[in-house]
């Protein structure tokens, strides 16, 4: 079965947000082009992943066997054995744990990242699984599969990303996995339910998620494929593992459960999504100013591309005073929701003031153009990846958004509020953010945005600073 311990490291490939600076370019007018050009950043660094938290000393006990080749229960202790940066690498062991003399003995480590994405396995290092076990490659010689741990259930077929985030109704996302990475996955995260295990015996909220698991041309096909259940809790990590081998009636089923832990369980965060990502979707605004934008703007905008959790948005359509065309990147990451970057080109007899920053030239002054610009002006992320009532944040003077806009603000969630609007009438989530742009009155002030559950945003209202107000919303 190979070599006394085997170790294999593959290069993770994580998504990084790349912030391109738009040509201003005019569109051919009337009277007068304004362009305006939007440059945004998620926040580059996150706390530890709660889903599989790995804080110093932290631990965890399972107990798991197979139906066929390991029938003698296992228990394995998993500890933190190192951390750097966003990297750690947790260990495992079975040594003095009162195994049976039949029941699989076995130590390794498993090493992962906490990316913008979610959480990536990066490698692995463990004894050869037991002679007994298939051989989960096309030949014996140096295999480094083995699905005889807790911990190479969880992650076979799906190390990039382990788990997709943020977490939100409806997700499904692709992964490989094995040492060639020859096998593949796609999971889907089915929601939370509550489930009962040793180590929390009166139950736990969990989120639960299903992996189709192929693997083609291995010794011990088709011992490598089937259907993996794992149920995660915020604030501990893993707690059951159900995975259904395939092969038909009497196929080998491996499962695995928390005997206990020295991690306490969080409150589960929310799983709705306020602002979805689906190709075709369109979304149709109206807009109005009451000062400089009497006669309203009516804008359909489109989904046209989505690409790893991140989409591009489009104007199809734009009647009224500002005629205007460009499109829009958004990324959905576990920073939030975040404008990566837009364009916008505008007709109008009639512009509105000019923004900042106050250091741009006077050509170089932008100026709203859609709905969009008005919802992602001044900082980022426009929602974060959970949102609740009452969390906040700021932006800040180091960051690409301010270069691009000069602004200064904050940002605060208020909670579920009823708006009613053309569309119809939702239980919205509300988002208010006060804005500073100092020497422009029109980029300052008050903004509330309300995002509906699996519809985006639904109804805007911009306080300006001087004395307008900007009203959007969303027809159909």
């Amino acid at each position: 079965m190979g070599p006394k311990t085997h170790s294999f490291t593959f290069p993770v490939l994580r998504f990084a947000a790349t912030f391109r600076l738009v040509t201003r370019s005019a569109l051919a007018t009337i009277a007068l082009a304004t362009a305006a050009v939007f440059l945004a950043a998620a926040p580059s660094a996150f706390a530890d992943d709660l889903w599989l938290p790995h804080s110093a000393g932290a631990t965890w006990t399972y107990s798991w066997s197979d139906s066929v080749y390991n029938p003698t229960p296992t228990r394995e202790k998993v500890t933190v054995k190192s951390r750097t940066g966003t990297s750690f690498v947790l260990a495992w062991t079975t040594a003095n744990l009162d195994n049976a003399k039949t029941a699989v003995s076995s130590n390794g480590t498993v090493s992962f990242q906490d990316t913008d994405e979610g959480i990536v396995n990066t490698d692995w290092t463990s004894d050869p699984p037991p002679t007994n076990f298939p051989i989960l490659c096309a030949t014996a010689t140096s295999c480094g599969n083995s699905l005889a741990s807790t911990y190479y259930n969880i992650i076979w077929g799906s190390r990039n990303p382990l788990l997709a985030e943020p977490l939100l109704k409806g997700i499904t996302w692709g992964g490989t996995g094995g040492s060639k990475n020859d096998v593949s996955s796609v999971s889907t995260y089915l929601g939370n339910e509550p489930v009962t295990v040793p180590a929390f015996p009166h139950g736990v909220m969990a989120a639960k998620i299903r992996t189709q698991i192929t693997q083609a041309g291995a010794i011990g096909d088709p011992y490598g494929s089937g259907v993996r259940i794992t149920w995660w809790v915020y604030g501990v990590g893993p707690v059951k593992v159900v995975f259904d081998h395939a092969g038909g009636a009497g196929a080998p089923v491996a499962t695995s459960m928390l005997q206990s832990t020295s991690l306490k369980p969080l409150p589960t965060p929310t799983n709705v999504d306020y602002f979805p990502l689906v190709k075709g979707r369109s979304l149709t605004y109206r807009w109005t100013n009451s000062k400089h934008l009497r006669k309203a703007e009516v804008e359909k905008l489109v989904v046209d591309a989505v690409v790893n959790n991140t989409a591009r948005f489009t104007i199809k359509t734009a009647t009224g005073p500002i005629k205007a065309k460009g499109s829009y990147g958004f990324s959905k990451r576990v920073a939030g929701i975040a404008n990566l970057w837009g364009s916008t080109a505008s007709a109008t007899l009639s512009p509105f003031p000019p923004l900042g920053p106050k250091d741009a030239p006077a050509s170089a002054k932008i100026h709203f153009a859609s709905p969009f610009d008005l919802m992602d002006f001044g900082l980022n992320p426009v929602l974060t990846a959970y949102p609740s009532a009452g969390e906040q944040w700021s932006s800040s003077t180091k960051s690409s958004e301010f270069n691009t806009y000069g602004v200064t603000g904050t940002t605060r969630v208020l909670g579920v509020q009823t708006v009613q609007v053309p569309a119809g009438t939702f239980k919205a989530l509300a988002v208010r953010s006060t804005l500073l742009q100092p020497g422009f009155p029109f980029g300052s002030g008050t903004r509330t945005c309300w995002f509906a559950p699996g519809v985006g945003l639904v109804k805007l209202v911009f306080q300006h600073g001087d004395k307008s107000v900007s009203t959007v919303v969303l027809l159909r």
